[in-house]
């Protein structure tokens, strides 16, 4: 039995991979599927310190690595306090991308499953959301230094577990995806498990569906990034702009909201909870921390004689490096139509 296809598989053997791996089913049943097909990985874990179960975890994931010759990074987090899933979602994807940079990985694999993706297009509909927005978790999405992929993303959990059972792979269990008081755990227990076990073939094909529908709709862009300034230029169409932002926003930590979203309809420039600062200027989209430092005369002069947005000045003062990546797109922005 195995959870992937043998076309899948074949695209990982040439690849440097980095499993996040959390001692859960799916990462669990992601784990020994890569080991069976002999296709080379390590893995990375991060420990919250809020579970006992989680020491139990660790050492789980350690031996798991040394029994088949792999490397485990581990992160022991500093105490969450509050807004646990947001904050623990920044320090988690945090640590994997240093991770990246460090040992030149390829890819992230992540062991999300059909109810994950289930479960955010129903959190995304009552919030109010696009089609790009409902569909979300994509097989595969290209960042500015890696893939992350998403190898389960058509399997179910009852097949997942089907999976483990048979091989008889130990896996844990972490009681706080019980817990009703998370949003996500009420949507997978109360909605998304019960349609899949219903409808999971129907399912399927439809999520296949939307991903043509949003191939469509959405225009490719290719986004440059230095420090924390990321930019793209737009492609003339504003949904897919927009859609291009909330994901370079929500790759920094930081999610649009609905209003947000409508602003940027109709206004070139954003500064989006008080965090980032969101511009578009001469046919080039600008994202970066919004800062208000104090910067040099001759700094400003520069700025001025180059056309610099305003408020994005005081970032590319603070970080020599995003003033760089701006001049390097000067001859393209003086050849957009933009603003």
């Amino acid at each position: 039995m195995s959870l992937l296809s043998s076309e899948k598989l074949r695209h990982f053997h040439d690849k440097k991979l980095l499993l996040a791996f959390s001692g859960g089913a799916d990462s669990t049943a992601l784990f020994f599927t890569l080991v069976q097909h002999n296709i080379p990985f390590d893995i990375a874990i991060v420990h919250y310190g809020l579970r006992v179960q989680a020491d139990e975890e660790v050492a789980y994931a350690q031996a798991l690595a040394k029994e088949h010759a792999l490397h485990c990074h581990l992160l022991k987090a500093a105490r969450i306090e509050q807004n646990f899933e947001y904050e623990a979602r920044h320090v988690r994807y945090g640590f994997f991308e240093q991770l990246i940079q460090e040992h030149d990985y390829t890819h992230l694999l992540t062991a999300h499953h059909l109810q994950d993706r289930l479960e955010w297009m129903l959190m995304q509909l009552c919030k109010g959301a696009g089609l790009a927005e409902l569909v979300g978790m994509q097989e595969s999405e290209t960042r500015a230094d890696y893939t992350l992929c998403r190898p389960l993303i058509e399997c179910s959990r009852d097949e997942i577990i089907s999976f483990l059972k048979t091989q008889e792979i130990q896996w844990f269990h972490d009681e706080s995806n019980d817990d009703p008081s998370y949003k996500r755990n009420y949507f997978r227990h109360e909605i998304a498990t019960k349609l899949i076990q219903k409808y999971d073939t129907g399912i399927k094909q439809s999520f296949k569906y939307l991903e043509e529908d949003v191939k469509e709709l959405i225009k490719d862009v290719q986004v440059h990034e230095a420090q924390e300034m990321s930019l793209f230029i737009c492609t003339g169409h504003k949904r897919s702009d927009i859609f291009h932002i909330d994901k370079i926003l929500k790759s920094k930590g930081y999610i649009l909201t609905a209003q947000q979203r409508e602003e940027l309809k109709d206004h070139d420039e954003i500064i989006a909870g008080r965090k980032f600062l969101v511009v578009l200027h001469r046919g080039i989209y600008y994202i970066a921390p919004y800062l208000t430092d104090i910067m040099d005369k001759g700094f400003k002069e520069e700025c001025r004689e180059l056309g610099v947005p305003v408020k994005l000045r005081p970032y590319l003062f603070s970080n020599p490096l995003a003033f760089i990546l701006f001049t390097r797109f000067l001859p393209c922005n003086i050849n957009m139509h933009g603003k």
